[in-house]
């Protein structure tokens, strides 16, 4: 199946070039002269793999281009040109999203390699998406413990409003699959779902992203561009690690909630948005209040409905049915046969407390399924992968066997759910303390062997901002 290439420049030699290198190349392509003619491209001929885009164009130019289609067009990976580009163009244009940026006088070689690996790029990206629609990812949250029970009731109930949701839970959770099922679920399902990770951009970023801003707003704003909340119009905006969020984009946040209306950085009017916030945090946020580093007012906004995500530790019985979930999808993933777990290796895994939660598990099975010759997982296999893991006392734990007979939480609101044994507060705080003992020391044997945090990190399989909260938690040095 050749290569579809939508190329969009207005400068004819150019286009009539860059039309016959991509035909020679054996590629469908489709030229376009302004950003008009491609978006009616787009509309009429779906399925293309790759744009080449020029910055200039006549209209709207290629950035804001670029931006719009990132939304819109998630599939198609963009290629972007330019006759007078600069550093900081570029960084713009790979910050929107962009696969590449060549400049002008394009060399015919560049150009065939740069087509090749975004094909390859776009074909991956395809591929992938119809391995989460087949494996149902976003539509079903796999368990079936109380605690999955309750979360999947609560989802279904608060997924057809437009209330926001303040999704809690440690990281690894699950959070941004609860968003997706809230998403999903509701009658904004054919609309877009934006996600932006409040810990992951600097705080001079932050408000950019999220509002948008005007050409000039400063240093590198060289086009107008718009902010995940327009993105997101009558759509989902899932507000990842919302407890990182600096005070000061914590009060415009607030006021858009308030009145729907975004104004862009260095911008005089406001925009009108319809938008469905979905919130999360790994963080305590009545702590972050109490701290001042949380505004109180902005916490009750959010968190009209509540929905906490358990921890794979405190659903025991949902981890055969998880794993046996995640080997079949890694093994589809790389083409090989699903491996199954022995007795003793799960065993081993039910006795694990999880500090990285339903991440870490999927992280483990997929390095155990690379390292693991045989077709069975065994007990030793498991034990090599986890030689400073953190564990739970062997007395009362149960091992479904893998592969047993186990039900998917799905989000049906009218499916009748068994009520949850009242387990003693004793008991509990005894279980508590020994996960807190059990934690404690597997992070200073990290420690102790990695030399750094960050590496320590790694072994632990955790992210470094949640290894600095429980050094913290535990008064470690760091």
């Amino acid at each position: 199946m050749s290569t579809r290439i939508l190329v969009v420049d207005d400068e004819p030699r150019i286009l009539e070039s860059l039309v016959r290198l991509l035909e020679q190349e054996g590629c469908d392509v489709f030229p376009a002269r302004d950003g008009a003619a491609a978006e009616a491209l787009l509309a009429r001929e779906p399925g293309f793999d790759v744009a080449l885009l020029d910055v200039a164009l006549p209209g709207d130019d290629g950035l804001t281009l670029l931006g719009r289609w990132a939304a819109a067009h998630s599939e198609l990976t963009v290629v972007m040109m330019s006759g007078h580009g600069t550093i900081e163009m570029a960084v713009e244009a790979l910050r929107r999203g962009a696969y590449d940026f060549l400049e002008k006088p394009l060399s015919s070689d560049k150009v065939l390699v740069t087509v090749r690996n975004a094909g390859r790029q776009a074909r991956l990206a395809r591929e992938n998406a119809a391995l989460r629609e087949t494996a149902g990812l976003g539509k079903t949250i796999i368990g079936r413990s109380a605690a999955i029970h309750a979360l999947t009731d609560a989802i279904a109930l608060a997924a057809p409003t437009n209330a926001t949701v303040l999704v809690t839970g440690e990281s690894g959770t699950g959070k941004e699959l609860v968003a997706r099922a809230l998403h999903d679920l509701s009658p904004r399902k054919d609309e877009a779902f934006v996600a932006l990770n409040c810990a992951a951009l600097p705080e001079e970023l932050v408000e950019s992203e999220l509002f948008g801003h005007e050409k000039g707003a400063f240093t590198g704003a060289l086009a107008a561009r718009r902010g995940k909340f327009e993105e997101a119009h009558r759509g989902t905006l899932f507000l990842d690690e919302i407890g990182d969020m600096s005070a000061r984009t914590q009060a415009k946040l607030l006021r858009v909630l308030q009145d729907g209306l975004v104004t862009r950085v260095g911008g005089a009017s406001a925009t009108k948005v319809d938008v469905r916030v979905v919130a999360a945090t790994n963080r305590g946020l009545p702590e972050a209040i109490a701290a001042g580093a949380f505004r109180e007012d902005l916490y009750y906004r959010l968190a009209v409905v509540p929905l906490a995500v358990p921890a794979l530790r405190e659903r025991p019985e949902d981890l055969a049915l998880l794993a046996d979930h995640f080997l079949a999808l890694i093994a589809r993933s790389m083409g090989r046969k699903p491996r199954r777990l022995e007795r003793g290796a799960l065993a081993v895994l039910a006795r694990h407390a999880w500090p990285g939660n339903v991440r870490e598990l999927r992280n483990l099975l997929e390095r155990l399924v690379i390292l693991t010759p045989g077709e069975a997982i065994t007990e030793a296999d498991v034990a090599r992968q986890l030689p400073m893991s953190p564990m739970l006392p062997e007395a009362g734990v149960a091992v479904v066997p893998s592969g047993t007979a186990a039900r998917v939480g799905r989000l049906d609101p009218d499916e009748e759910t068994e009520e949850p044994e009242d387990v003693g507060s004793a008991g509990a705080g005894s279980l508590k303390a020994q996960l807190d003992a059990a934690e404690r020391v597997a992070i200073e044997d990290a420690l102790r062997q990695a030399g750094s945090v960050a590496r320590a990190a790694e072994l632990l399989d955790l992210e470094r901002s949640h290894l600095y909260k429980k050094l913290r938690k535990h008064r470690l040095p760091y």
